[in-house]
């Protein structure tokens, strides 16, 4: 995994993809002279790389790191943890609330590691589809346990400012293994999420 630290302040890097923006200003009719754009190329650079930041981090890795022993628990509920990310069609951004569910089997996780794994996956380019399922497919994997569900809802720009310009529409994604086939534990899922 790499460190975050030095990819932030890696200033070739930086200046590669800054270069870039720059070129696009040129391409779409700005002057990347004029005062209001001379430190746009660079900040939109860092921008990316804090946008991506997910590309250098491992969700297993993060969950594995705060797996405690514990014998209780039908159902362990976190939900509405937002996360920001962008859609790999447009690169534009799409935003919203992650709800994750599990049984345990033995083991937990610490709480703040799902938030923190959410944020892996939401921090790459990314379709809301596969964002829901590498969720849920790596609680599955990471962790001791009987079933996992995970509901996320979101809005997506590229929708919103361009295209179809559907104001009020969300996207709504589900993924579940293990238990959560059985449709009367996913109901009772939905409805502790009321």
């Amino acid at each position: 995994m790499a460190d975050n630290i030095t990819r932030f302040h890696n200033q070739e890097l930086i200046d590669k993809i800054a270069h870039h923006y720059k070129a696009i200003l040129e391409l779409i009719g700005e002057d990347p002279t004029r005062e209001g754009l001379l430190k746009t190329p660079q900040r939109a650079a860092k921008a990316l790389l804090e946008n991506t930041v997910g590309y250098d981090q491992d969700g297993e890795a993060i969950i594995k790191a705060a797996v405690f022993e514990h014998p209780g628990s039908q159902m362990v509920i976190v939900k509405d943890i937002e996360f920001y990310s962008q859609c790999e069609h447009h690169i534009l951004p799409f935003y919203g609330k992650v709800s994750v569910g599990y049984i345990p089997d033995g083991k937990i996780v610490g709480l703040s590691k799902l938030a923190r794994m959410v944020d892996v996956y939401a921090r790459r380019l990314q379709v809301q589809e596969r964002l829901t399922a590498e969720i849920c497919d790596t609680l599955t994997k990471a962790l001791p346990n009987k079933g996992v569900i995970v509901r996320c809802e979101a809005a997506h720009l590229c929708m919103k400012m361009r295209g179809v310009e559907k104001q009020e529409s969300t996207t709504v994604t589900l993924q579940y293994s293990g238990a959560f086939e059985d449709v009367q534990l996913r109901n009772e899922f939905f409805d502790l999420l009321k």
